[in-house]
């Protein structure tokens, strides 16, 4: 029997910046919550099972129990923080017979919806693979500044910087490790790969997506759902050019046109091993 690949999906928080009556991740993309999405997302990449992490006020408004969801669910509570929500789901995960044989676990926020299924694969083969702590990441487009306690400012070289985004990928025992650990001590941290650091263990990158955004205001819920109804006509003009005439379009625009980069990077690189793999009889070529 193969060992379960799990995602614990994070939902407890309050939405301060958000606002509104509904919590995030129980808002609707085309009539699907945004904790629905995630979960299909982690399946689509490879998850077998997901724990999701919510509070009693986002429990009642997603009944999990009567969605139609593509893999098993269990449903914890969350905490006080987001490090002690993904503790908790870690928890579930050890106090259940058959997730606690977890091969690889994620930890992701419901509300990235639209991560895509190879950045999910990917990290998860890095896990296989040897990595104790994965994050996926992308290029930071904007200037940076840092601000100084005297109320100035400096510049920062952004070749250097990273975004980092979730899903994050971990053996299970390393990250609850870590995460018991770093609670022992006090520690604070803003993602889990940062707490896998700090008990010791090195942080591996690999490319993450802009379409896996986090809907933190309601701008981003709106960019999110004009993405997502976008995706059917990647790559057609008719559909690049109604997104010119759009509020906000031009930036849509450049958000699939950067998405299309990344599918055509991914082709590439799958019709280069389809040719090696002729050249060498159908052979895995070496790395």
């Amino acid at each position: 029997m193969s060992q379960p690949v799990v995602a614990v999906i994070l939902g407890a928080g309050l939405g301060v910046r958000y606002g509104g009556s509904v919590s995030k991740p129980a808002l609707k993309i085309t009539g699907h919550a945004l904790m629905n999405m995630s979960i299909e997302a982690m399946a689509a990449g490879g998850c077998t099972h997901a724990v999701v992490v919510v509070n009693d006020k986002v429990a009642r408004e997603l009944s999990l129990a009567k969605a139609a969801l593509p893999i098993p669910v269990i449903q914890t509570h969350g905490g006080v923080s987001r490090q002690e929500s993904a503790h908790n789901g870690l928890r579930a995960i050890r106090a259940d017979r058959e997730l606690s044989r977890a091969e690889v676990v994620l930890i992701h926020d419901a509300v990235r919806p639209m991560v895509p299924a190879h950045v999910v694969e990917d990290i998860i083969g890095a896990v296989r693979g040897g990595a104790h702590a994965v994050a996926p990441v992308i290029d930071v487009v904007d200037s940076i500044r840092v601000l100084d306690r005297q109320g100035g400012s400096r510049p920062v070289d952004r070749s250097t910087l990273r975004a980092v985004q979730t899903p994050q990928g971990f053996p299970l025992e390393v990250i609850w490790a870590a995460h018991e650990r770093m609670a022992a001590a006090g520690e604070q941290f803003t993602d889990d790969v940062s707490c896998a650091e700090l008990a010791g263990h090195e942080v591996v990158l690999v490319p993450g997506s802009r379409m896996s955004m986090k809907v933190t205001e309601p701008t981003d819920m709106t960019i999110a759902e004009a993405l997502w109804k976008a995706r059917a006509t990647l790559g057609h003009h008719s559909g690049r050019r109604v997104l010119r005439h759009m509020p906000g379009g031009q930036y849509l625009e450049s958000q699939l046109a950067g998405m299309e980069r990344e599918a055509a990077e991914r082709g590439r690189e799958a019709a280069e091993r389809e040719r090696e793999s002729r050249i060498s009889g159908g052979r895995p070529t070496e790395a």
